[in-house]
């Protein structure tokens, strides 16, 4: 060995490229390729933390996200907290600390409570800090059990991203299963998506010596992956865990570390036709005196980091085992130059093909150890028989242990498929899948190599429709265990959750207070809670309680496997969707022309891309804005109407099935006509305002605002499904069938005309609020007079595959009148001068019709509609109402949106606020809509705005419509 307790050769990491870092302050190389772990290690540190309720001292047990017990805050530019110290990959300059331990990790006050462990079990708190108020002790104890502190401030470098994928097969891990089922599909011309949680693919074969074809594995996996690589068929996401599963093959995949260098993580949401969990198998610990003093390893972990990290975790090795699977990981450390002194293993006959691979190591069959013995690191074990009597000490710094191997059945579970108990492996496998779901290799129980692939090239034919490829010869240890649920005869603690420190004797007290159902063991004890979601101790405490009770494992069950299977950062979960990133933003077809005249796009309800202004050249968002309203009220302008929510009704019953979900009458609409109209819901409250129009005696037009048009969707559904299922009405959402270019102002029936149509565009054959349907500019079109900007309007709709031409059509005939694209903020300015509510603004979910000045909207005719008798209830109140008004800022200068209003100035009480404020360009000054109590009583007198810093600017209280009031501009 060299120097610490790096091996001379060997591994995956890079000698040439060492890394410093710093752990509790104190600095240490490692190379490229390492973990925190496997640095920490290989410098020959042990201790590296304390146990979340007794502060135990605590090291490196496993090698990936199975790790129970170090956990690490990283700090500077990497700040997070709570990361397995197995799964942070070693870069120059990281800095990391202990997390639970004060005033250090070496010497933590908080290890006191081991002395007085036998008075805080399990669930000791909520039996004893009952008085006078659980508040009182609640914050003492978090810190006292907490793990690290939050981040106090966002990355400094890089963001967070989401992405959509669409795949026919997803496959979860790159092990032998992964990759032999990704070969057999996409070699069948199926889109395969992979997602592989290790920093590089292989799985198990990066920690094993062993040949697939004669070669070396890893030469198998490269040549695997490069011809996987070279198919245009094949996503592969690499240090990606598929963590989440939902219905309908929905599945969430976290990217760390992508590509590209501006990106810290990126959040997949991918829909699947067909999943494969080859996520392999995690081995469990196995459960005696001490089995959590630092130097207690997962044996498959040893064997990872002296194959794959180059690191011999100790000098002097025992063996701890009930299966064969230990025995490779004893050859390994043998040929790595570590003496293993005994393998004991609690079988009483060890099978021959396990001993022949390990030739001059003691085997010491039947045997158990008792207990670890040490405190911050260990220094000896106590071997005896299962039955007990006198043990023999063995002296070593480091036990290997391995209690046989579960299957990584999580996304399984997740998936709503059910798990049955196999007898042979002692453990939970996959049954009946609950949606196109199969499992391969070491996850469906395939344990040895052969198998594995067997499984994986299985699993995938079935799904192509193939038959199943050659697999090439993979020797392997034959897997056999007997189960060890526990030593009986164990001295010391014995931990069944290291995360947790969940022992025995709580799974025992749990029992005897009455928690027999395993769900209510894991919540009483805290067992498979939390991150560690029973990845290494959840068989063991099952095992526990099966003993207790004397019942088969399988009639104690597993407990509920949630998402995440790993621990996600809040970053990636709500990742931007932007740019040339790959999105589910909804486009109309002249998004490319726009984006092409620099307009400043913006997100619309429903992901909606659509203008929010067009700038030009030293233009800015205030001029771009004055210079489009300007267009709109003195010429003509044109905007893109198509993401406003459209759903044609057809049947019978529409009319009074409108009448009950909008407060006016719609059912008296003759065919060509339309109404503007409010939805409430069952509180009273306004949900959304649209228009509605009459095509023919069954068939109906409803238009929505962008932002509800889906809660609509669903509302109207709701309503129909389960009020009136009798009723013959049909809905179907057309927002995408119907495209829409609006033209507005004063010229625009002169733009109408240069188009070329022929429908009747005078006032007295086409009316304000009517519909017609003809050819506009030679396409086939459906023209609704509506306006939202207080301007003549004809709204053009068109089939998708003609808005382009039409577009262009539009633009070429407005040119001579001067007309200009219009964005959001000019319609919002726009509807603002006119008094036009906005959902959000003037709508903000505590005011009624009344309020804004729409009684009118109100029908008194109609017996009963949805919120009427809420509405009703309401205004018998006699509590102030809040009431739409106009503001005129004097001085004339801008107010932000939201800021209160108080009655003279003063402090003390806010009667309103300011919900909007704009550069009106007929006025030529700002003006605003506001909120006030008693508003439509107090036009004419001056209200007060209060702004941060105790400025106050008066307001003039007015009408809420600041031009063309009676409605004759838009009319026309």
């Amino acid at each position: 060995m060299a120097a610490g307790n790096r091996l001379a050769a060997g591994g995956r990491i890079d000698r040439s490229k060492p890394l410093h870092f710093t752990f509790n302050g104190k600095a240490y190389t490692g190379f490229q390729g390492d973990t925190l772990a496997s640095a920490l290690l290989a410098n020959g540190v042990r201790l590296t933390a304390r146990s979340f309720k007794y502060h135990r001292p605590r090291g490196i047990v496993g090698a990936g996200v199975e790790e129970p017990a170090t956990l690490v805050e990283l700090m500077g530019d990497d700040a997070s907290g709570n990361r397995p110290a197995t799964t942070v990959p070693l870069t120059e300059g990281l800095a990391a600390k202990a997390v639970n331990c004060w005033p250090s990790l070496a010497f933590d006050i908080g290890a006191v409570n081991q002395l007085a462990s036998r008075f805080i079990p399990a669930g000791f708190y909520y039996k004893t800090f009952k008085w006078p108020n659980w508040h009182l002790y609640e914050r003492p104890i978090r810190k006292a059990a907490g793990l690290a502190a939050a981040p106090s401030e966002p990355p400094s470098k890089g963001h967070y991203e989401t992405r959509y994928g669409h795949c026919d097969v997803l496959i979860a891990g790159a092990g032998p299963a992964g990759l032999m089922a990704a070969l057999t599909v996409a070699r069948a011309g199926l889109r395969v998506m992979i997602a592989d949680e290790g920093c590089e693919a292989g799985g198990s074969l990066l920690s094993r010596r062993l040949t697939i074809g004669g070669t070396d594995a890893m030469e198998w996996v490269d040549a695997t992956f490069a011809e996987l690589n070279a198919m245009p068929n094949v996503t592969h996401l690499q240090n990606a865990t598929v963590w989440g599963y939902r219905e309908h093959n929905y599945l969430m995949v976290t990217e760390r570390a992508p590509a590209n260098p501006s990106l810290l993580e990126r959040t997949w949401r991918v829909r699947a036709g067909h999943v494969i969990t080859a996520t392999g198998a995690i081995e469990r610990g196995l459960v005696f005196g001490n089995n959590d003093r630092p130097g207690v390893m997962l044996a498959s972990a040893v064997q990872a980091y002296v194959n794959r990290y180059g690191v011999a975790p100790g000098k002097r090795a025992v063996i701890f085992t009930n299966n064969n699977s230990a025995y490779a990981v004893a050859a390994d450390l043998a040929a790595a130059g570590v003496e293993v002194r005994a393998i004991a293993d609690s079988r009483d006959a060890v099978p021959d093909e396990a001993r022949a691979i390990v030739p001059g190591i003691e085997i010491m069959a039947g045997k158990c150890v008792t207990e670890a013995q040490g405190t911050r690191q260990i220094r000896s074990v106590a071997v005896a028989a299962k039955t007990g009597g006198s043990a023999r000490i063995l002296s070593c710094d480091l036990l290997a242990m391995s209690g046989g191997w579960n299957p990584t059945v999580h996304l399984w579970s997740q998936s709503r498929s059910t798990l049955r108990y196999d007898d042979p492996l002692a453990t939970f496998l996959p049954d009946t899948p609950a949606q196109p779901i199969s499992a391969a290799g070491a996850a469906n129980g395939a344990l040895t190599l052969q198998d594995a692939l067997r499984s994986g090239a299985e699993a995938a034919a079935q799904i192509a429709g193939t038959t199943p490829p050659d697999i090439p010869d993979a020797p392997d240890l034959p897997y056999a265990m007997e189960p060890l649920w526990r030593v009986e005869t164990a001295k010391g603690k014995a931990f069944l959750d290291l995360q947790n420190d969940v022992t025995v004797d709580d799974i025992h007290l749990a029992l005897r207070e009455g928690y027999s159902n395993v769900e209510h063991v894991k919540r009483y004890t805290t067992g498979g809670m939390g991150f560690d979601q029973g990845k290494t101790g959840n068989i063991n405490i099952i095992g526990t309680v099966a003993l207790a009770q004397g019942l088969a494992m399988d009639q104690v069950g597993t407990t509920t496997f949630r998402a995440p299977y790993t621990p996600v950062s809040f970053g990636a979960i709500g990742g931007l969707r932007e740019e040339t990133v790959a999105l589910p933003y909804r486009h109309t077809p002249i998004t490319e022309w726009n984006l092409a005249q620099g307009a400043f796009m913006y997100e619309a309800g429903a992901r909606w891309r659509r203008p929010g202004y067009f700038p030009r050249a030293g233009e800015g968002l205030q001029e771009a804005t004055n210079r489009e309203c300007r267009a709109v009220r003195f010429g003509v302008g044109v905007y893109d109407g198509s993401p406003l929510g459209t759903f044609e009704l057809k049947g019978r019953d529409v009319g009074r099935f409108l009448d009950y979900l909008y407060s006016n009458v719609m059912s008296s609409l003759k065919p060509g006509n339309g109404r503007y109209g409010l939805m409430l819901s069952d509180d009273g409250l306004i949900m959304d305002d649209g228009v509605c129009f009459r095509l023919d005696d069954h068939r109906w037009i409803v238009s929505t605002s962008t932002g509800h048009a889906d809660a609509i969707n669903g509302h109207m559904e709701e309503m129909l499904q389960t009020r009136f299922p009798e009723w013959n009405v049909f809905i179907t959402t057309v927002t995408s069938q119907w495209n829409n270019a609006t033209i507005c102002g004063p010229k625009a029936r002169e733009v109408m005309a240069a188009l070329g149509t022929d429908i009747d565009l005078s006032p007295e054959a086409f009316p304000f609020m009517t519909v017609r349907d003809g050819t506009v500019a030679g396409l086939p079109a459906r023209v609704v007079r509506v306006s939202f900007t207080g301007e003549l309007s004809f709204e053009v709709n068109v089939a998708p595959r003609h808005m382009r031409a039409l577009w262009a059509k539009v633009m070429e005939a407005g040119a001579p009148f001067g007309i200009l694209p219009v964005g959001s903020e000019a319609s919002h300015v726009l509807r603002v001068e006119k008094g036009f509510l906005s959902l959000g603004h003037e709508v903000d979910g505590t005011v009624d019709a009344y309020d804004l000045g729409m009684g009118w909207a109100m029908s008194k005719k109609k017996s009963d509609y949805l919120g009427k008798r809420a509405v009703q209830i309401r205004r018998e109140g006699a509590a102030p109402r809040r009431e739409l008004v106009g503001v005129i800022p004097e001085p004339d200068r801008q107010i932000p949106e939201g800021a209160p209003l108080t009655p003279g100035g003063r402090r003390e009480k806010t009667e309103g606020f300011v919900t909007a404020c704009v550069w009106s360009v007929v006025h030529e000054r700002w003006v605003g809509l506001a909120l006030l109590e008693g508003g439509h009583a107090r036009h004419g007198e001056t209200a007060h705005v209060r702004l941060k810093g105790g400025e106050v600017i008066p307001v003039r209280v007015t009408a809420p419509c600041h031009y063309d009031p009676d409605g004759d501009k838009l009319r026309s």
